[in-house]
This record gives structure tokens, sequence and C-alpha cells, in this order.
């Protein structure tokens, strides 16, 4: 909760005294502990999160296609709903 949410200092000692407050939360000592750990290694918890979770900027193809109705029993309805359908390609760097 606290590395999705990226909290502040603020935000996480409001998170972490109603998670000693709760029955069958943590302890006070605990507490402690991830608030240090949170202020020494914040940055580095929030871009290993930031990097497994985005696409690198690779498109490999892209090609698309108008699919339209060609034959209808009444001529009004000929092409009057077209879908557009497009596929796209994605890498990541080195693969």
């Amino acid at each position: 909760s606290i590395a999705s949410a990226d909290m502040d200092l603020n935000q996480l000692e409001a998170f972490l005294t109603a998670q000693t407050k709760k029955s069958g939360g943590i302890t006070a000592e605990q507490a402690a502990a991830i608030a240090k750990f949170w202020k020494n290694h914040r940055a580095k918890v929030h871009e290993s999160l930031v990097s497994r979770s985005r696409w690198d900027n690779v498109l490999r193809n892209i090609s698309w296609r108008v699919d339209l109705k060609a034959q209808h029993r009444h001529l009004q309805q000929i092409n009057t709903t077209p879908v557009a359908i497009v596929e796209m390609e994605l890498g990541r760097n080195g693969q």
C-alpha cells in the first residue's frame, strides 16, 4: 500500500499509526522500521515499480483496416456501421 500510493512522510505516518491501532496490526517497533526503510529507499522502490510497469517506447509494427458491410438486404443499410481495426505490435528493448 505504501509503495503503490507513493506516500509522502505525512501520509506514511498516518498510515502506520492506523496500522498499529488495528486489531492484529503491526507493533510500534515494526512501524518505526518500516518508516525508516521507506525514508531511506522511497526513490529506489518508486523507480523499480515504474520501470516494471511501463512499456518502453518501441513500436515494431502497426497495421489497420476498415471493415464495411458490402452486402445487405436493404441498400440503405450498406456501410452504415463501419468498424476500424488497428493492430499494434509492441516490444521491449532487447526483445
